[in-house]
């Protein structure tokens, strides 16, 4: 796996494009670093990664189970420490799920898609993170 990020300011602003992908992600910094809100932070991309990388296997998850998904929202909030470097000492991961699912099932599935097989999780998880996860179904 292999990214380039290429500069497209005098700031630090910065476009990210993988070999695998066309896809462009634009990257910006704070203010206080010359940012001009021109792209996504990259802490903000860690929450990003963890969240993308669990829906993923819960929408598999739960095809798998034959629920019948409408949509699904997730919103990942993370809690940084304030010494530098300012990690992550808490993330909870909300995912909202529409449609005819069942309860038990959805649960099961998101400790599958977060636990086990997410490895953005079991990267964080690694370094001490917190990670936990709820499920509202509507």
């Amino acid at each position: 796996m292999k990214i380039e990020l290429n500069r497209k300011n005098k700031a630090v602003h910065f476009e990210a494009s993988a070999a695998s992908s066309s896809v462009k992600v634009n990257i910006d910094g704070p203010e206080s670093i010359g940012g001009e809100g021109k792209g996504v932070r990259p802490m903000e991309l860690v929450l990003i990664a963890l969240g993308s990388c669990s829906v993923f296997d819960l929408s598999s998850i739960l095809e798998k189970q034959r629920q019948e998904i409408e949509d699904i929202q997730v919103e990942v909030e993370g809690q940084r420490r304030d010494e530098i470097p300012n990690i992550f000492t808490k993330i909870h991961i909300t995912f909202k799920l529409k449609g005819n699912i069942d309860e038990v099932k959805a649960q099961k599935a998101a400790e599958l898609a977060v636990k086990k097989y997410c490895s953005v999780h079991d990267m964080l998880a690694a370094g001490g993170v917190d990670i936990t996860y709820s499920i509202q179904i509507a």
